[in-house]
């Protein structure tokens, strides 16, 4: 099996476990905060990443990973900012209605693609734009219904947009600057979620439902549902970082709206959520806007890698013409001193270390 062959593997392989555990999480977590009334998501959610954390040292200690520790201002930077915006999403969903929230969510794609267009010069074909358009028109026919602004929460919004896309990428760019992996990564950034979220999660699950989490009477069955959703949480985390690393923000981004739109469905089949015709309509187009996004992105995939294969060959060419070879200074003719025989003197060519960095 080649190399291109693996990935492709590992690409499917992670985005069905990310929408597999996804899903899981938030049909328990539906369970949890509806019928058993724990309300307290944020510091459920400090609670997920402990146990992630503590699940990837079990793991390291078996050495099923190896650690590779670098930069610790950019993972401090990270995992904070990483727990900075799901506050933020969490207290958006707070001081906003419902349909405005899904609006917020809505907006990380064409956020996400502006950064990403002007700090890292990356291009977007019209075609996975207009894919992305249908996508996005969708996913808000189906879960858009009120919007109602104010103030405060529009600035939260706005602000939780900005720090899940900027985090995001960073996973992304975090990943392959540093030759890390998913798991690595993972890792190394939980503990400052957690903290993050652990110190400032009661405060904001207070603020939002004027109840304290630490007085909350604990049943057996909440706390059931907790360990399940904390065991399921490992996988989301694990996935989450995946996907990121091996596609884009972006696609994870669109595969989030997937997850969407199968909660909405396995809500309507399971728990018998109300279901109209603009969530089958709205459904309906989403999933043909993530069809006709994933074919695009697969023929320009194809089209860079046969790019590539072309080129190759040409720059092995272009190292045995002698010519070509004396005109990039790795063959030098020159006068033989004394006997009068042209002898041929090889240099190498010089090399710029900062080659890497001006590309």
């Amino acid at each position: 099996m080649s190399e291109g062959q693996k990935f492709q593997l590992g690409t499917i392989g992670a985005l069905s476990l990310s929408v597999v555990s996804s899903v899981s999480i938030v049909i328990c977590n539906k369970a949890l905060i509806s019928t058993l009334g724990f309300t307290f998501a944020t510091t459920l959610t400090s609670w997920h990443l402990l146990v992630t954390f503590c699940s990837l040292h079990v793991a390291l200690w078996m050495k099923m990973f190896e650690h590779k520790p670098f930069d610790p201002r950019a993972v401090m930077g990270f995992g904070i900012l990483n727990g900075i915006s799901i506050g933020l999403l969490n207290l958006s969903l707070g001081f906003n209605s419902v349909g405005f929230y899904q609006m917020t969510k809505l907006a990380i794609i064409p956020c996400t693609v502006l950064l990403e267009t002007l700090f890292f010069r990356k291009k977007f074909s019209r075609k996975i734009q207009f894919s992305l358009t249908i996508l996005l028109l969708g996913v808000g026919i189906a879960t858009v219904t009120d919007l109602q602004l104010n103030m405060l929460g529009s600035v939260l919004s706005l602000l939780a947009v900005i720090t899940t896309c900027v985090a995001q990428i960073m996973t992304n760019t975090i990943q392959k600057k540093f030759k890390v992996s998913s798991t690595q990564l993972l890792y190394q950034s939980c503990p400052y979620q957690a903290i993050t979220l652990f110190v400032t999660g009661p405060f904001l699950d207070g603020l939002l439902t004027n109840q304290n989490v630490f007085a909350f009477k604990y049943t057996s069955q909440v706390v059931f549902f907790i360990v399940l959703s904390c065991m399921i949480s490992v996988s989301v985390n694990f996935s989450t970082f995946l996907v990121i690393g091996k596609t884009s923000p972006v696609t994870y981004q669109v595969l989030g709206h997937l997850k969407t739109c199968l909660v909405l469905a396995f809500g309507y089949v399971l728990l018998k959520d109300p279901f109209n015709w603009r969530n089958i309509l709205g459904i309906m187009v989403a999933v043909i806007g993530m069809v006709v996004y994933s074919y695009f992105c697969s023929v320009e995939t194809q089209q860079k890698a046969s790019e590539t294969s072309t080129q190759l060959p040409q720059m092995k060419e272009s190292e045995k013409d002698p010519l070509i070879a004396a005109e990039n200074g790795s063959g030098v003719l020159s006068d033989g001193g004394g006997g009068g025989v042209g002898v041929q003197k090889t240099t190498a060519p010089v090399w710029n270390s900062n080659k890497d960095f001006q590309a």
